[in-house]
């Protein structure tokens, strides 16, 4: 996904267009569909897209809205996933990201997964 100059200029003005914080994109309003997209939720930084992963926990997908070189801007930092996970009214639900065995990653694009977890796993811990 390389990006021209004109397209960046167009995609630093749509972006211009959302607040700082989400606002949940309408489904008649979406780009494209999934067969397991629930949600979009949009700010001029970020675009967060829910999956429902069927008989697993949720998936939170999250890439920044501005492109660096081939793919999304990189470096979403866990204070904005956790800011990001509140945002779209998961704020009271716990949530992991994966690091799969080298033979399973799948690497296309600079986005964040996040899964959304139905109860606290055994391995986590509450606040001091």
């Amino acid at each position: 996904m390389k990006a021209s100059r004109n397209q960046r200029r167009a995609l630093a003005k749509e972006n211009q267009k959302y607040p700082d914080y989400l606002i949940e994109i309408p489904e008649g309003q979406w780009p494209y569909t999934l067969p397991t997209l629930r949600e979009i939720w949009r700010s001029k930084d970020f675009l967060v897209q829910i999956h429902d992963e069927r008989g697993s926990a949720d998936r939170m997908s999250v890439c920044r809205t501005e492109v660096s070189g081939e793919s999304w801007k990189d470096d979403i930092t866990w204070d904005e996933l956790q800011r990001l996970k509140s945002e779209c009214g998961r704020r009271d639900r716990w949530a992991v990201e994966i690091y799969p065995p080298e033979n399973d990653t799948v690497n296309v694009a600079n986005m964040r997964h996040l899964w959304l977890l139905d109860c606290p796993p055994a391995y986590g811990w509450t606040g001091y």
